[in-house]
């Protein structure tokens, strides 16, 4: 799709119509596990590489190549893959880019499991990490050794809000011959581009904004270069996390209101931020729409919106938190974000329970911290809600 457009004409008409056959406008569900040749030389040749074409739908499908198209377009790469969950995309890139030895850097504040399966099972294959606070970007120079092969952001950071400068980590990570690898899953490609500011690969559990329903398990990544896309391509295939081709139509169904979804969800989170603020029962809010945020700055530089995702400790701490949870109505409680509804979670006992607290509390996970994904209801009922829970 050309970047010409606006961000609203690319999310309705990325990627490519899978049939030209028939001219379907939405792209039909080729839901078959294999796929029949005119003869054995087709064969032969499509095992081979020889001729292009369709052979087992974990090895390719034409509803999984739609959506992998469309991503490829609005992130900006030279291809997409689409993975069955949001941690299969994250341990496919684990297993593609990182042998025995090598040396990883990485956010100390990102989704928990990201984090716990480095620690607990690639280090036991001999693979060394060190995270950290990721936005301090002479803690990213001073943890670079020399078989640093991968830095590991995600910006905003699940679930503190912290910014990390992807274009600054880019330039750290190619000075040392590493790649930079962006979480990017609080924004979507609506709002940020990761790629455009020098990123080699691009995550998203498209679980969250892109799917946007709530129905959904998906992961996605986004490769700047052929040679990274193609390595982690073999990777997937031959793991077995591919997506199923119900699935992908489910995903690009979603796909198409992710802009209108982001829009509302955004002007709601940015209201209610404001009232939490100025809320006497609130502590701190963590938005990057705040300009109390301390990396407001940088946040408005590198995406185009501060998303729709913020965190908030009360007074009172994890007493008082539990208290509002319990006496909300309009936000549902419960895990997983980036959904048409408003969701609240705590993270210390809830996603991010996996991480050792000491840990946790060092990465800005306290016990009183609450995370809030805001959704398309009207803000005017979030803020009654909020107002009378929070009393």
């Amino acid at each position: 799709m050309n970047k010409k457009y606006g961000t609203h004409t690319q999310v309705v008409h990325a990627g490519k119509n899978p049939d030209s056959e028939h001219g379907s406008v939405a792209p039909p569900i080729y839901q078959t596990s294999t796929f029949k040749f005119d003869s054995a030389e087709q064969g032969r040749k499509r095992f081979s590489g020889e001729e292009s074409g369709y052979i087992y739908s974990r090895l390719g499908n034409p509803t999984t190549d739609a959506l992998e198209g469309a991503l490829a377009d609005l992130e900006h790469g030279v291809g997409a893959l689409v993975t069955s969950t949001g941690m299969s995309a994250v341990t496919t890139m684990y297993f593609s880019l990182l042998d025995a030895g090598d040396h990883m850097v990485g956010s100390d504040c990102m989704y928990g499991p990201a984090r716990v399966v480095m620690e607990k099972e690639f280090s036991r294959k001999n693979i060394a990490s060190d995270f950290l606070d990721t936005s301090n970007l002479d803690a990213v120079r001073k943890a670079i050794k020399p078989n640093t092969k991968l830095i590991y952001i995600e910006t905003p950071a699940n679930p503190t809000l912290k910014i990390t400068d992807i274009a600054a980590c880019a330039k750290i990570a190619h000075e040392h011959g590493a790649l930079l690898a962006v979480d990017s899953t609080f924004l979507s490609p609506v709002l940020q581009n990761p790629i455009d500011l020098g990123a080699d690969i691009v995550i998203h559990s498209m679980t969250k904004f892109i799917n946007g329903h709530t129905d959904v398990i998906a992961g996605a990544i986004i490769c700047k270069d052929e040679n990274v896309h193609l390595r982690i391509r073999s990777v997937l295939r031959s793991l077995g996390g591919t997506m199923d081709p119900n699935q992908a139509w489910l995903v690009l169904r979603g796909l198409r209101t992710l802009a209108l979804r982001m829009e509302k969800s955004q002007n709601n989170a940015m209201k209610l931020a404001e009232f939490l603020e100025n809320h006497p029962a609130i502590e701190a809010v963590h938005y990057p729409g705040l300009k109390s945020h301390p990396q407001y700055e940088l946040g408005q530089r590198q995406s185009k919106g501060p998303g729709a995702v913020m965190a908030f400790e009360l007074n009172g701490g994890y007493e008082a938190g539990e208290s509002l949870m319990n006496n909300i109505s309009v936000a549902l409680l419960a895990v997983s974000l980036g959904g048409y509804e408003s969701l609240i979670q705590h993270p210390a006992s809830m996603t991010h329970a996996s991480i050792p607290k000491a840990e946790r509390v060092e990465a800005g996970i306290t016990d009183g911290l609450i995370r809030l994904s805001v959704g398309c209801e009207d803000v005017e009922d979030l803020i009654q809600d909020f107002d009378r829970a929070l009393g």
